[in-house]
């Protein structure tokens, strides 16, 4: 039995206040890192992106090879990696730990052979190497601070500029690479610099809202450019692949594009204002995507052709998704930790099949997630609140909730129940209608029908009737091994399934409390995600289940030693399952959809052949 990733939907790129994020691009395709994961996202259509979970620490930077076959991605202990992009493996063709420090930026010689690395480090700041095998292949030295960016010249002969802290650039003559001269021309900290494609000039930007060009050769300062500057500081630049201009994105939320020859400003692009949309990262992509990146983390693509604002804005998470619900066999709402809330759609394959929801998010991290049958969708953050989405934006309402929630479940009259850390409450047309004080602490609720089965942190699970004001304890389930986690109620309320904090899953039938035989404990870490494959009529069959061990196992009810793996569905761990849709026939095997997101903030959709009798 199988399952394969149709879709892969990337998160942002992790940005830092007041530290340029570096960004590489390669044709259609943009490559960068965020967390332990490196990115390469398909501006076309974001489904099409993939991801390197190969580094153990968090990743700094990445970027492609001149021939587009290989990136070096490297991280905070200093180590960098070469792998393959083309290849379904991504096979790691050399790892090599350059620096003591963490690497800040990367560039490779234009033959595809030779990387510079350098970045933070106690004995030295940078380093030469080859990308085959690692040996050194000359020495950057001159900076007395660290380096904050590279340039390799890629034509013979080559040269490599370095821009640090310490308000310098040093110039390389190579191969190979050995210090030729410091150069002084900006009064604050150099921020990014970069050799044309054709290899007669480099630009470098800084903290000083200077921009300078210099000889690609020689590296004698040519020009200032001073036509309408930036208003704050500069955190990079990149040239158009002719060579006529370049673009520089700023912390003054401008990104401007320059003309080499006249030395002017040819067009300037506001977005927005205050910290979220300062400019701290830019990539020319292809032949006229220019590609800056907000401190947000949204990706702005611009098109020197259209004057006052972005072609298009690519939206994503920044941080892990930490609650998912679908609303349809195609769309789905996912939430993040930093509260953050984005609508999905699978079938579309343009660059807006992601988008922000509307309206007034969540201040912290989104908890809980649940969708009603009239569409309606509810979330809950710990911000203490409980807020609707209707459509693709929140409605005005929110409801303060009475403790910290953690899980939300809807039942079939669209009331909503929240579990918080010493309350269980339910909410319908945005008033409280009933509140529950247990004896235990609530760690997740479940609904279905009209039965409503809490989870506690004392092991158990007790299951409840809800009569439209009340909800009456019916049964508690047995003792399990350890906290109740996950929770799942079928949606006629006649099965429950129930994951511990030690990965044991475990089925009831909830009229009588008596468990079903499943022994479905191959998970070796927290079941965080528990979901019935959603039928119309006939009593559940399938059940998903995601856990922190980055594992999705699919459990047939018809055929109880039946199950399907998907090893390593979401690295850093699965933090929410979820089917899109029912079963469907493929080429005659039954088959469904599974939703998978977690600590990486990627979504990604998965097609299963679903185990059967």
């Amino acid at each position: 039995m199988s399952s394969k990733r149709i879709a892969l939907y990337p998160c942002s790129p992790n940005t830092v206040r007041g530290t340029s994020t570096k960004l590489s691009a390669s044709k259609d395709k943009v490559v960068y890192a965020n967390g332990k994961t490196v990115i390469i996202r398909d501006l076309k259509n974001a489904a099409l992106s993939t991801t390197f979970s190969g580094h153990a620490y968090n990743t700094t930077v990445a970027r492609f090879s001149p021939s587009g076959f290989y990136c070096a991605s490297a991280d905070t202990t200093g180590t960098v990696k070469i792998w393959d992009t083309i290849g379904e493996d991504q096979s790691v063709k050399g790892e090599y730990k350059v620096l003591s420090g963490k690497v800040n930026d990367l560039a490779w010689d234009g033959e595809s052979k030779r990387i510079i690395a350098v970045g933070d480090g106690r004995e030295k700041f940078g380093h030469a190497f080859l990308a085959d095998s690692g040996s050194s292949t000359g020495q950057i030295s001159g900076h007395s601070k660290v380096i904050n960016a590279v340039s390799i010249r890629h034509q013979r002969p080559f040269r490599a500029a370095t821009a640090s802290d310490d308000n310098s650039i040093v110039f390389h003559q190579g191969v190979p690479f050995k210090y030729d001269k410091t150069i002084r021309t900006h009064t604050k900290f150099v921020q990014d610099v970069q050799f044309g494609p054709s290899g007669d000039h480099f630009a470098s930007v800084g903290s000083d809202s200077k921009i300078f060009l210099y000889d690609g050769k020689t590296g004698e300062t040519v020009a200032e450019i001073t036509d309408s500057p930036h208003k704050g500081t500069i955190m990079s630049c990149s040239w158009s692949p002719d060579n006529k201009s370049f673009f520089t994105t700023s912390l003054d939320c401008t990104v401007r594009l320059w003309d080499i020859e006249a030395r002017k400003s040819l067009q300037a692009w506001t977005v927005g204002s205050g910290v979220p949309n300062q400019q701290v990262g830019g990539v020319w992509s292809g032949i006229s995507d220019l590609v800056s990146l907000s401190m947000s983390g949204d990706l702005n693509v611009f098109d020197p052709r259209t004057a006052d604002k972005p072609a298009r804005i690519l939206q994503s998470p920044q941080k892990a998704i930490t609650a998912a619900s679908s609303t349809s066999s195609s769309t789905f709402f996912a939430g993040s930790a930093d509260g953050r809330v984005l609508s999905y759609d699978v079938d579309s394959t343009s660059s807006d099949a992601v988008q922000l929801v509307g309206g007034t998010l969540h201040t912290s991290l989104v908890s809980g997630m649940a969708t009603a049958s009239s569409g309606k969708v509810f979330t809950t953050g710990y911000d203490d609140h409980i807020r609707e989405i209707e459509g693709s934006a929140y409605t005005p309402a929110s409801i303060p909730s009475l403790s910290q929630p953690k899980s939300v479940a809807v039942t079939s009259d669209e009331t909503v129940f929240v579990a918080g850390i010493s309350s269980v409450e339910a909410i319908r047309n945005n008033q409280r209608v009933f509140e529950l004080k247990p004896s235990y602490a609530p760690s997740v609720v479940g609904a279905g029908g009209n039965v409503v089965a809490v989870g506690g942190e004392d092991k158990r699970v007790h299951v409840h009737t809800w009569n439209g004001n009340t909800l009456t304890e019916e049964r508690v389930l047995p003792e399990s091994e350890g906290t109740i986690t996950a929770l799942a109620v079928s949606s006629d309320g006649a099965m429950i399934v129930q994951g511990n904090s030690s990965g044991k899953i475990a089925l009831y039938h909830s009229q009588t409390g008596e468990p079903v035989p499943t022994r479905w404990d191959w998970h070796t870490a927290r079941i965080s995600s528990l979901a019935f494959l959603p039928t119309l009529s006939s009593p559940p069959t399938h059940v998903v289940s995601g856990s922190l061990d980055t594992n999705v196992y699919i459990w047939s009810l018809e055929n109880i030693s039946k199950r399907v793996l998907i090893k390593g569905a979401g690295p850093g761990g699965v933090n929410c399952v979820i089917w899109l849709g029912d079963a469907r026939v493929t080429d005659g095997k039954k088959t469904g959809r599974i939703l998978s997101a977690g600590a990486d903030g990627c979504v990604r959709v998965w097609e299963v052949e679903l185990p059967g009798k």
